[in-house]
């Protein structure tokens, strides 16, 4: 375990608050919690946060998840635990978090519109924006 660089909250505190206001919208946006916390616990994955793993796993089995999805979550793609909608998240929350190489295609983004209003899209991108966010504080920080 590091030692925290800087207290980031306590130093930025109307920049965290703003953060915390965006994720408390969110928990009340039509998508769910289980599907921002199955998105947040797989973009914490890619980044590799600890801290945010450990946070957004325990809330997800807390919720009911299946340990099994948990334990498939990185194989996605090839494993049947997750639905349709929730593979097309998982594919923009991705292609997001590597936005530097992926350019967010429109191959990505299309399937988005089968399973989610345009108001469910932008909760989505915004809740993949804000954990990318929360995750380039913790590593960055050493929380």
């Amino acid at each position: 375990m590091s030692t925290l660089r800087l207290p980031y909250s306590q130093l930025s505190p109307e920049a965290y608050k703003g953060l915390l206001t965006t994720k408390k919208a969110l928990a009340s946006s039509s998508l769910g919690l289980p599907l921002i916390e199955l998105v947040n616990l797989r973009i914490s994955q890619i980044n590799g946060c600890a801290f945010c793993l450990e946070m957004h796993a325990k809330a997800l089995r807390e919720g009911g998840t299946p340990q099994v999805k948990l334990d498939s979550l990185a194989g996605w793609r090839i494993s049947a635990q997750f639905s349709e909608a929730e593979r097309a998240a998982l594919a923009w929350a991705e292609s997001l978090t590597d936005i530097a190489r992926t350019h967010a295609p429109d191959e990505v983004f299309e399937p988005l519109k089968a399973h989610f209003s345009d108001a469910q899209i932008s909760d989505l991108t915004f809740a993949i924006s804000l954990m990318n966010a929360f995750n380039r504080l913790a590593i960055g920080m050493r929380q």
